[in-house]
């Protein structure tokens, strides 16, 4: 006999805020990334599952891909509509925090890519795979940017 257990229900990540405020930051990162509408949607998509994430797993460490950090980015800008976003999801403000040096504490890059890709798929959020593994010149956050629970 064969036991599986049931998958958690898929999160629809894109009503996590109004949808004006979704044109708002994918026009946003369309404009500025010099990428198609549709790409921004996937970023901005993937982003709003990032921190879906961040916020049911704190303390773990999550940390975005190249591409799903541009969303991130983005959202932050418009701080009022973020932390107000944040302290809904998560009750608390989630931090950026780029680290400028690689941490000897923590795992290599693509390992806590790996574990966040794994949270995303554990808590039933959507996950554009493509927009995980393609790696581009690295920008400093690639090498460590991460949920801070500790500051705030």
């Amino acid at each position: 006999m064969t036991v599986s257990t049931p998958s958690p229900p898929r999160i629809e990540v894109r009503q996590l805020i109004p949808e004006a405020l979704f044109h708002r930051l994918t026009s946003r990162i369309a404009r500025e990334e010099l990428v198609s509408t549709t790409e921004a949607e996937r970023i901005m998509t993937q982003a709003l599952a990032f921190l879906q994430a961040c916020a049911l797993n704190p303390g773990a460490g999550l940390v975005p891909s190249e591409k799903v950090d541009i969303g991130w980015h983005t959202f932050v800008l418009y701080t009022s509509e973020y932390a107000t976003f944040c302290h809904r999801i998560a009750g608390r403000f989630i931090h950026h925090r780029p680290e400028d040096e690689p941490n000897p504490g923590t795992s290599a890059p693509a390992e806590r890519i790996g574990a966040t890709v794994a949270a995303l798929r554990a808590a039933g959020l959507p996950v554009d795979i493509e927009l995980w593994t393609h790696r581009s010149a690295c920008s400093q956050c690639y090498a460590g940017c991460a949920d801070d629970p500790e500051v705030g």
